[in-house]
């Protein structure tokens, strides 16, 4: 992994690491840096040919928002110029009005085209508003005009869970052209948070064929996120299939597959290396090896054999170790340093092998929640674990989540409101409100007053859980950090503003130990944002004095847990404060039952959190260690 990697072509198979891969992939540290390097290539290509017309072919969603916001860098402060530029997106929602801030339309002209000198003849992008009778006649001129410019230079690509390429959903097949397509129900639900509810998501579209993309003469397909990873796997490794239109990819000469850590989780060079080539063993490697191997042949790993090393690809490592009993001996050892009742260290006591320092006895202590809910739902058995043993505990509601509170929420809270408070001022303002929400439409953004409104209602839900679990109301710091606060699903881009927010509260309080959500699913979700505001402000504060002292630890959200040989530190739980972490989730009334943002996991968030943790500890217990009800995980990040 290599940050000034390029992306040049390498033909899958020449190197040793390849040889399970059909589709040539580089990986990089960051979908950031990543981007950077996509964004050269293309501008590069532009420069290229001169005065000549360049085509280049678009994909929208979340993956290629960092290479549109390069390019558009680049043009301001290099000069680059879009006038010789011919655009072709690959897709389009039917039907949708291309003045809707959730077409397509809107989404390139937002990101890319509103900041560039493109001229606005030279911009395609399939017309969602086409009637019926005409689609068939539209898509084959939309063809038509592709190939009168020689087809694409370059096709930018996302992937999503269905493997589609474009809107090239299960079923394409590889002859298939420009066309009105049905979408699957998967891609359905994960742009549900978009069109706020699934009930909303268009069940059409129009997109490119797979045919058409594969006429391109350069193809990159950008995937970040561990939510990606199955798929990039499937579609480099696997057989191609029309269950899985992205495979039809290992038929192009030129394709290269632009991935995060994240999204190449899978790939089996970086999840089993060495069945790949014999490797050079450190720890890390070591202890992903060893787990793998005792989740493969369903053993404790004090139980392994030298016979289940050398059957399974790893006679290296025990060649290298000679004795499989001190081996499985530091792997047990390993595992069970990680497991402490004493997240904020335990006073008195020896902490050589201990996740976390025995001193100072109390400790000051922030725990960041990207949204009104997380600190609970993803710490919530270690967040009442670190208030009982008397450390000094501040959590950080980095935003209000006010957009996560439905309309039908806030109405009853002004209803309630309406019915005991007597001030007729403060009556005719909750009219006024709740008026302003009966004449919101879909897809409107919340007004002020309704923003206020919601995030006073996450607000009171997070203080209702502080007083369930004993933490004074004072110790908890709304921040409602700007780049949220829109009104819309869509967010800012953070600013120097909100990381100077969070940097004064951490060097207020001079903490010891900061936890904070790791969730690196979506480099532009929320989680992912407030994870990079906190990276920059301990940058902007790492001279300083109490930092040297200062750990971070990070945690998972409800739908993913750290792999086991990622794990630094797993806090055990009993049945009781499973249960009470399950009443604190509760208080949050407003994200039971019926989720605003539901996703693709129909379970409730504290079904997640137990499952999850349930899990976590039955992994361990079947690796040989002592069984628990629950296990919370961390993973300790050195800055």
């Amino acid at each position: 992994m290599n940050n000034k990697e390029s992306i040049s072509h390498v033909t899958p198979g020449k190197y040793q690491e390849s040889k399970f891969e059909k589709i040539h992939s580089v990986v990089f540290e960051s979908a950031s840096v990543a981007s950077k390097v996509v964004a050269k290539e293309i501008a590069d290509s532009i420069k290229e040919k001169k005065n000549k017309p360049f085509v280049l072919g678009l994909a929208t969603g979340s993956s290629p928002i960092g290479v549109y916001k390069e390019l558009v860098r680049i043009h301001k402060k290099e000069g680059l110029s879009f006038k010789n530029v011919i655009t072709f997106n690959l897709d389009e929602y039917y039907q949708i009005s291309r003045d809707d801030n959730k077409s397509y339309y809107s989404f390139m002209h937002r990101h890319l085209f509103s900041h560039i000198d493109i001229p606005k003849e030279n911009i395609n992008i399939p017309d969602g508003e086409i009637s019926e009778d005409k689609i068939q006649d539209y898509c084959v001129k939309y063809e038509d005009k592709i190939k009168r410019y020689g087809g694409i230079d370059f096709q930018l690509l996302g992937i999503g869970r269905t493997a589609h390429i474009g809107f090239n959903e299960p079923g394409s097949n590889i002859n298939s052209e420009t066309r009105l397509i049905a979408l699957d129900e998967i891609t359905r639900e994960d742009a549900s948070s978009e069109f706020n509810g699934l009930d909303f998501v268009p069940k059409k579209a129009i997109t490119m064929g797979i045919s058409t993309i594969l006429k391109s003469k350069r193809i990159v397909l950008l995937a970040w996120g561990y939510k990606k990873s199955n798929i990039i796997a499937e579609t480099i490794e696997g057989e191609v299939s029309t269950t899985a239109p992205a495979t039809f990819l290992q038929n192009h000469s030129n394709t290269t597959f632009v991935l995060d850590k994240e999204s190449s989780a899978d790939l089996i060079k970086f999840k089993t290396p060495w069945l790949v080539k014999d490797i050079n063993w450190n720890d890390n490697k070591k202890k992903k090896a060893i787990i793998w191997l005792s989740k493969l042949v369903k053993k404790p790993v004090l139980k392994l054999t030298q016979r289940d090393y050398k059957e399974n690809g790893l006679a290296n490592l025990v060649d290298s170790e000679f004795n499989v009993y001190d081996l499985n001996i530091w792997m047990f050892n390993e595992l069970q340093k990680t497991i402490t009742g004493w997240p904020g260290g335990k006073p008195k006591h020896d902490d050589t092998n201990r996740p976390e320092r025995a001193l100072p006895s109390r400790k000051r202590i922030i725990i960041f929640s990207p949204h009104p809910d997380d600190d609970v739902i993803s710490m919530g058995g270690t967040y009442a674990r670190l208030i009982d043993q008397g450390h000094d505990v501040h959590v950080a509601y980095q935003t209000s989540g006010n957009i996560a509170v439905s309309n039908e929420d806030a109405e009853k809270f002004i209803e309630v409101m309406y019915s005991f408070i007597s001030s007729p001022d403060v009556k005719k303002v909750l009219k006024s409100v709740k008026n302003e929400l009966g004449k919101k439409k879909i897809g409107d953004a919340d007004s002020e007053n309704i923003m206020k409104l919601k995030g006073l209602i996450r607000k009171s839900e997070c203080i209702a859980a502080a007083n369930y679990l004993k933490l004074p109301e004072k110790n908890l710091h709304f921040l409602n950090l700007p780049f949220y606060e829109t009104g819309y699903i869509k967010k800012n881009d953070p600013t120097y503003k909100d990381i100077k927010i969070v940097s004064s509260l951490i060097e207020s309080i001079k903490p010891h130990q900061i936890y904070a959500a790791g969730d690196l699913a979506d480099p532009h979700g929320t989680h992912r944002i407030c994870l990079d505001i906190i990276f920059d402000s301990l940058k902007e504060l790492k001279n300083k004095k109490f930092m040297k002292d200062c750990w971070l630890w990070l945690y998972r959200g409800a739908w993913q847990e750290w792999e086991i040989e990622e794990i630094d530190m797993a806090i055990p739980m009993s049945p009781a404060q499973v249960i009470q972490k399950r009443n604190s989730i509760l208080c949050h009334q407003t994200q039971k039952d019926k989720v605003m943002f539901q996703g693709n996991d129909e379970r409730e968030f504290w079904l997640r959190a137990e499952e999850r943790n349930n899990n976590t500890a039955n992994l361990y217990n079947k690796l040989g260690l002592a069984e628990y009800q629950a296990i919370e995980a961390f993973k300790r990040f050195y800055y």
